[in-house]
């Protein structure tokens, strides 16, 4: 059935690619984005489609249009992206959840939350399962992102229990692909951006924390089935149970882009976690799903995307320039 489906964060990396699915899957789909850290260069081969729309818009004022489900992405994922503006990221995240869930009440529209690994924050159990609450620091440079995560679950929980909002909860991990931000801060993008221009890879720390990645497609998949999936509302891990150093990463890139980069070691940022990876047993036996692409491949794929778009680019003027909108 047709839906009309509204994507916050539309114009992201994540959402753009959740529009894209959307819409082949021939939905009605709104994306709405106040371009932050979403661009437009992501969505505009969308733009023609007459079942697109697209809105500039923070979500952290209310917005009123008419939905059958809803999408919750808004919000800087980068630590580069949400430690430039800690108050407005948690803003979005708490005004943001508390809106859009006001929206889903009036709508009785069905709302998705996409959370993050980092409600876990540098865990004590390892892989972490949905049972897990975490250690967090609530006063820590990423707090605003991983407090505000923590706060937008809560809220949708709330809803639910005191409005009988129609809820669904992703906890999502460590994801890369085509149309990652090169200036972003995130790992992946990171290691490719630098081994393209033969710079060192910088690695933070001696290299052994470890994360786990999970290729975009994998996730959109994993988003749109908890979104449909019927009575299970979650919280859900959505991610890679393929568990990698931050060396090996490095390594694996360094081969795939034919670079001559070396490594460079730099202190540890404040409060980075040592490990990550989920458990996905919920995801297996409520969605039926897991990722199937691995690394390597996904990898390949994002390497190739790099190089087409961003082999010439200044990376440090480009990021620069984003961050002053």
């Amino acid at each position: 059935m047709k839906k009309r489906i509204l994507v916050t964060g539309g114009a992201g990396f994540l959402g753009s690619h959740l529009c894209e699915k959307l819409l082949e899957s021939g939905h009605d789909v709104i994306c709405v984005d106040n371009l932050f850290t979403g661009r437009k260069e992501n969505i505009a081969h969308l733009l023609n489609n007459p079942y697109f729309e697209f809105m500039r818009h923070d979500i952290t004022f209310p917005l009123f249009v008419e939905v059958d489900q809803i999408y919750n992405l808004a919000c800087p994922a980068s630590p580069t992206h949400y430690q430039f503006d800690p108050v407005q990221t948690t803003k979005t995240s708490v005004h943001g959840a508390i809106n859009m869930l006001g929206l889903a009440k009036r709508t009785k529209a069905r709302i998705l939350q996409a959370s993050t690994s980092e409600v876990y924050g540098d865990p004590e159990i390892h892989p972490q399962p949905e049972t897990y609450w975490g250690k967090v620091n609530p006063v820590g440079v990423r707090s605003c992102y991983d407090e505000g995560k923590r706060c937008a679950e809560t809220l949708f929980s709330d809803y639910h229990r005191q409005h009988n909002v129609d809820i669904r909860i992703a906890r999502i991990f460590n994801t890369y692909g085509p149309r990652m931000d090169p200036g972003d801060g995130r790992v992946v993008s990171n290691f490719i951006v630098q081994a393209l221009q033969n710079k060192k890879i910088t690695i933070y720390g001696d290299g052994s924390q470890t994360r786990s990645f999970c290729y975009v497609d994998d996730l959109i998949e994993g988003l749109i089935r908890l979104m449909n999936s019927d009575g299970y509302k979650g919280p859900i891990n959505l991610g890679n149970c393929g568990e990698f150093t931050m060396r090996e990463l490095a390594e694996k890139v360094v081969f795939l882009t034919e670079s001559s980069s070396e490594l460079a070691f730099l202190p540890l940022p404040l409060d980075d976690p040592r490990q990550r990876r989920p458990d996905i047993t919920k995801a297996r036996r409520e969605l039926s799903w897991e990722p199937s692409i691995n690394l390597n491949k996904g990898l390949k794929y994002t390497v190739e995307y790099f190089m087409k778009f961003f082999t010439n680019i200044d990376v440090e003027s480009y990021s620069e320039k984003r961050k002053a909108g």
